[in-house]
């Protein structure tokens, strides 16, 4: 690809993340992601099928970007037990983030009732990623199950970044924090 047909893709999935981001896939049609990214829709199909095909690699992109986001800054803890708890700490400069609305997987899932949709499958991909990242942390730990750990933490990430949005308690962040400290201190985990 030259860079101009790069960089006319790029336009097209950085609109339409934005777009279904702010507003979810259903609100994002072919006439607004033409009109929001200037780009023609000749154009648009020239890279694309179809408006499933845009959404999908939008949030494939969303997802990379995102994992890399969270795993990089949340290792910068110096101890795994340090990791995990900065993973709380991670979510909760998202949340007060200009423009933060959610995860815009959980977002997306929801407005897809087939579970088998390439949309839904992009969303639970996104989120096994997030349950190996901890359990390659807990699995670190030295703990007699790190699979139960992991499990239990993406719960926690999870339902802060579900509270935060939904009922806008941006301490939802620090108080997973806090459940996720009283679980390591009775899991016996060490540093």
């Amino acid at each position: 690809m030259n860079k101009k047909t790069t960089d006319t893709r790029d336009k097209i999935l950085k609109t339409a993340e934005q777009l279904i981001y702010q507003n979810g896939i259903h609100a994002m049609g072919m006439d607004l992601l033409v009109k929001t990214s200037g780009v023609a829709r000749k154009s648009i199909y020239h890279h694309f099928a179809n408006k499933e095909d845009v959404a999908s690699a939008a949030l494939t992109g969303r997802d990379e970007r995102w994992m890399h986001w969270f795993i990089t800054e949340s290792d910068k803890g110096e101890t795994p037990r340090d990791r995990i708890l900065n993973m709380f700490t991670v979510l909760k400069s998202w949340f007060e983030s200009d423009g933060f609305r959610g995860c815009a997987f959980i977002n997306t899932a929801g407005e897809v009732g087939d579970p088998e949709d390439p949309i839904r499958q992009i969303a639970k991909m996104h989120k096994q990623k997030l349950l190996d990242y901890t359990l390659e942390l807990s699995g670190q730990l030295g703990v007699e199950h790190p699979e139960v750990l992991a499990r239990q933490l993406l719960i926690l990430l999870e339902g802060a970044i579900t509270m935060s949005y939904v009922m806008g308690d941006w301490r939802a962040a620090d108080n997973a924090r806090e459940m996720a400290k009283l679980m390591l201190g009775s899991s016996s985990a060490g540093s």
